[in-house]
């Protein structure tokens, strides 16, 4: 599974979940891609002030704050 954190630059609550999401795809061997939103019109005109996102192909996972736990159980849930 590739999981894809989309946010911006700048942002304190991006740069929390970067760290929670790091940290738990590092347990299961997860690949994490991060995208800054405001570098493509039309991802910032999609996610705006939504992010941070993490996202698992087109399947949205998680906005906003999310701790570890929480997280963990989301990517059980969605590898079902």
């Amino acid at each position: 599974m590739q999981l894809t954190l989309y946010g911006r630059k700048d942002c304190c609550l991006c740069d929390q979940m970067a760290e929670v999401v790091a940290e738990v795809a590092a347990e299961r061997g997860l690949g994490v891609v991060k995208v800054d939103v405001d570098d493509d019109p039309a991802l910032a005109a999609a996610y705006g002030d939504e992010v941070p996102v993490l996202c698992s192909g087109s399947r949205r996972i998680v906005s906003g704050r999310v701790s570890a736990r929480a997280l963990r159980a989301l990517l059980a849930r969605s590898a079902r």
